[in-house]
């Protein structure tokens, strides 16, 4: 937003500013397509371990190290931690209205058309390994 506070000195700087405000958009798509993968790997997580015995043990992934908790310990953390994300990707959505809303502006101010759509904004869902948590759930009666 403060990028194009002064008024842009030529079409070259309009189509600069122009251009950078795509890309935010197209930064916060692909943000929100990565934790929507997260939620859904949260809920197959839930869904996997909440039928079970809450004494059973599970394994879970913190910060890279492998941890032995049981299913009665695990499953609120994995709940809050889907709350979370699902919390973030609702203010994310609301910065891309705005988002679309400032750039669907700017493109009224200085007359901009789009010559062809753009295909690429869809493509990039690329996703960071090892970001997410991940639980294990041990064989059935063996709880020593």
């Amino acid at each position: 937003m403060a990028a194009h506070a002064e008024e842009p000195i030529n079409e070259q700087a309009v189509a600069n500013i122009y251009s950078g405000m795509r890309s935010e958009i197209t930064q916060i798509y692909s943000k929100i397509t990565e934790l929507e993968m997260e939620v859904s790997e949260h809920s197959l997580v839930i869904n996997a371990i909440q039928p079970l015995d809450p004494a059973r043990r599970c394994y879970r992934m913190i910060g890279g190290v492998l941890v032995e908790r049981t299913i009665k310990e695990v499953l609120p953390a994995v709940l809050r931690n889907k709350e979370g994300i699902e919390e973030v990707i609702a203010r994310l959505n609301e910065a891309l209205e705005k988002k679309k809303k400032e750039i669907s502006d700017f493109e009224a101010k200085y007359k901009i058309r789009i010559r062809k759509p753009d295909a690429e904004v869809k493509e990039e869902g690329g996703r960071k390994e090892g970001s997410a948590q991940g639980v294990l759930v041990g064989p059935a009666g063996s709880n020593e």
